[in-house]
């Protein structure tokens, strides 16, 4: 009895190999894509806050001391609507000479894909003292 021995020798890719590296491409670049598509609404988004918060800050220099009554305003700027109040923070110092501080709230908000965004700037302002003339300076 003779036995012949055969050799197969297998040259390229058989056809399931190639689908399972075509499903995983595929896999890849739905990743990618996804990945991409985030970072540039993250940039959007981030452009809006930037924005809203330039706009914040320009309400905030328009003011450098805050009246007697206090500081209530709202509008509309760019897309963005915007409201400002102020109260009273602390108890009044009995010394005439220190102003009483007031703590002012701006808060900015947008439409911004079907939703709305909102950022809330806070900080602390000196009320305007009176001037000696009874005038305010």
């Amino acid at each position: 009895m003779v036995r012949i021995q055969v050799r197969y020798w297998q040259r390229g890719l058989s056809l399931l190999e190639l689908l399972v590296a075509l499903v995983i491409m595929a896999m890849a670049l739905g990743m990618l894509y996804r990945a991409s598509g985030s970072s540039a609404r993250s940039a959007g988004d981030l452009q809006s806050y930037q924005r809203a918060a330039m706009l914040a800050q320009s309400l905030l220099a328009a003011r450098d001391a805050i009246p007697e009554a206090g500081w209530n305003e709202a509008g509309e700027s760019a897309g963005f609507a915007w409201s400002v109040q102020s109260s009273p923070y602390g108890a009044a110092d009995p010394n005439p000479n220190v102003p009483r501080l007031h703590e002012v709230v701006i808060e900015v908000a947008w439409q911004e894909r079907g939703g709305g965004k909102h950022i809330v700037l806070q900080t602390l302002r000196p009320q305007r003292l009176p001037m000696a003339g009874g005038g305010l300076r």
